[in-house]
């Protein structure tokens, strides 16, 4: 499967069906239509209007959406995003509320690469910005990227982190969501190790494969099922010619896709029809509740193969993490050595793709932080959405988040600051 052909097959099976879609909703939409004594020409643009609209949002970045929000003074605050790092395969952006100044609680959000963008997070930054100063990764979609820029493993990315976490200082305090805590986890011990004044504040993982094997879901199950030849084989395509990254090696965003809805196809089939119905009875809204969700569903980005499979034999099948025995850049990697950095785990009861115990077995990695400097969450119900930005986010998970941060606020960033006037005295 590994060939441009295969890759532009994809995206013209994507583009035919927005152009059908398109035509559809266009041709039953003809006034003289309606002199039809029947709904045939109704449903048929319906079916053409929910059809355009999700084969076009797959090749779509969504927009953030954070126009502004309530501030303490009774005024709503214009809400800019702003980059503060620019980097080939990712930014570190800043959510700046205009008229308002700098914030106590300053939150680094590690957004997942696992085929969404970064705006999977869009709630979650929405409901910490009241309180918070937020940054998130951006990570960029790969068929964009030239191969010129070269390659973007698990090691480069934790690199990336590693900068970033550098660049906010040691006030910081970092919430890994999902697919990079452990990689979170490992570029703060990268930091304990070579530059221990400029580690976070606070980490909080929450819903991460710390440990895979802690306990089995679907995820882990197909990681084991499956050799890296033959993963490299059914995911692996050349980016087509019609983008900037042409002939990069990558797991495209449709192929994912198509993995994501064939595991509840059911489910999937019975949204679509529904909404159809709908947009033919006039009861659908471009905002509705169907669309906010498979707006962002729908919106998927290609990642670079060197990411994808370093990511399934590196942390799920050789559990380098687990096993405290990941490399970056040549430099073994001890978690124990995190001392000073208070750390966090969040996990889902229900959650079926990072299941319970897979997040919290980072707490055993910490060898060497106090016991006081640790803590745990299991929501009760909660599924793998839940944890980050459905309701048990909302109610139960951020305020104790938000606790958490403030019990632990200024502790490694005295210390941090201690050490630097030492070692410019010594000097």
């Amino acid at each position: 499967m590994r060939y441009m052909a295969t890759y532009d097959l994809m995206e013209t099976i994507r583009n035919t069906n927005q152009w059908l879609g398109a035509t559809a909703s266009a041709m039953g939409s003809y006034p003289a239509t309606s002199l039809f004594p029947g709904p045939f020409f109704q449903m048929m643009a319906a079916w053409g209007e929910v059809t355009e609209r999700s084969f076009h949002r797959m090749i779509c970045k969504p927009d953030w959406g954070i126009d502004s929000i309530p501030g303490t003074d009774g005024r709503d605050h214009v809400v800019s995003v702003r980059k503060l790092v620019e980097r080939p395969f990712g930014d570190l952006i800043h959510f700046h509320v205009n008229d308002r100044g700098p914030m106590e609680r300053r939150v680094f959000l590690v957004a997942p690469m696992s085929g969404h963008y970064a705006t999977l997070l869009r709630s979650t930054v929405k409901s910490l910005l009241p309180d918070c100063d937020v940054y998130v990764t951006d990570w960029h979609n790969a068929r964009d990227i030239p191969v010129s820029e070269g390659k973007f493993d698990v090691e480069d990315y934790t690199l990336y982190l590693v900068d970033f976490m550098k660049h906010l200082g040691p006030d910081i305090n970092v919430l890994a969501v999902c697919q990079p805590a452990p990689l979170t986890l490992a570029a703060t011990a990268y930091l304990a190790e070579i530059d221990p004044e400029a580690q976070p504040q606070t980490l909080t993982l929450i819903g991460g494969p710390i440990n895979p094997d802690a306990a089995a879901t679907d995820v882990t199950d197909f990681g084991a099922r499956v050799t890296m030849g033959q993963l490299e084989e059914m995911a692996i395509q050349r980016v087509g010619f019609k983008y900037k990254g042409a002939g990069r090696m990558v797991y495209p965003g449709l192929l994912q896709l198509a993995g994501f809805m064939s595991m509840n196809a059911e489910n999937h089939s019975k949204a679509f029809a529904d909404q159809m119905m709908r947009v033919a009875k006039g009861e659908a809204s471009d905002h509705d509740k169907h669309n906010k969700f498979y707006d962002e569903y729908l919106a998927v980005m290609d990642m670079t193969a060197e990411f994808y499979l370093s990511t399934v034999e590196r942390v799920f099948k050789n559990l380098e993490i687990a096993r405290n025995e990941f490399v970056v850049n040549g430099h073994k990697i001890d978690i124990g050595k995190i001392t000073d950095v208070a750390v966090k785990t969040v996990e889902g009861e229900a959650d079926d793709i990072t299941a319970p115990g897979q997040c919290v077995a980072a707490l055993e990695l910490c060898t060497g932080l106090p016991e006081d400097k640790k803590a745990s969450h299991r929501e009760p119900g909660a599924g793998h959405y839940g944890i980050f930005a459905g309701k048990s986010w909302r109610r139960n998970i951020r305020p104790l988040v938000l606790e958490f941060i403030d019990a632990n606020k200024g502790r490694h960033a005295a210390q941090a600051a201690k050490k630097k006037k030492a070692r410019l005295k010594a000097v």
